[in-house]
């Protein structure tokens, strides 16, 4: 967890201390006395699916520039996650999606993120890439370039997407990717995945 060291409504310098009622250490102005809480960030996407092939874009931007990831990113204030899921779909892969079901929540709690992902489908065959994406491509299943994926979380939901593919049904999959303390976001293989539910 990153420190916080000034207020972020006044400004002030802030101490680290358990707040009364609390059982955490937490950032505390030393001025005004509010306290700032650190919470996971939610990070929604689409698993887009069209002729026997899945979506792929290739990151234009840090980290893991220049490796390939479902089309995902931060949820926005003011919006459900299947809002944000299509939201980053159209800016990432410039695709028009209709989301058919929950694919995967995968919890990574050494980075304070929860991951979402959604099956989808492309309304139109047209994609082409937004302004994070050097290129858009669908991959045939045995085409997917596992060796140049962004995250684990998407080596994750794509290792189970396939698993589920030869089991011959689709679940709803629930786990945890610890990822190894000091490893860097590139470092796909550096995890367990814990507390794997299938529904």
């Amino acid at each position: 967890m990153k420190k916080v060291y000034f207020c972020q409504w006044c400004g002030s310098a802030t101490k680290q201390d358990i707040p009364d009622g609390d059982d955490k250490s937490r950032a505390i102005c030393t001025s005004c006395g509010k306290v700032t809480y650190q919470n996971p960030k939610m990070v929604t996407g689409c698993l887009v699916e069209h002729d026997d092939k899945v979506l792929l874009c290739k990151r234009k931007i840090p980290p893991s520039y220049g490796l390939w990831t479902l089309p995902a990113g931060y949820m926005e204030m003011g919006e459900s996650a299947v809002e944000g899921a299509t939201r980053e779909t159209w800016e990432e892969a410039g695709a028009e999606v209709e989301v058919m079901s929950p694919f995967a929540q995968l919890d990574i709690p050494l980075i304070g993120q929860t991951y979402i992902i959604f099956r989808a489908r492309l309304k139109t065959p047209q994609f082409s890439p937004g302004p994070e994406s050097i290129e858009c491509r669908l991959f045939a299943l045995d085409e997917i370039p596992f060796d140049s994926l962004a995250f684990s979380s998407m080596l994750v939901t794509l290792n189970l997407y396939i698993e589920d593919l030869k089991a011959g049904k689709l679940s709803f999959h629930y786990g945890t990717i610890n990822k190894r303390p000091g490893t860097g976001p590139s470092d796909i293989h550096s995890y367990t995945l814990d507390d794997h539910l299938r529904c």
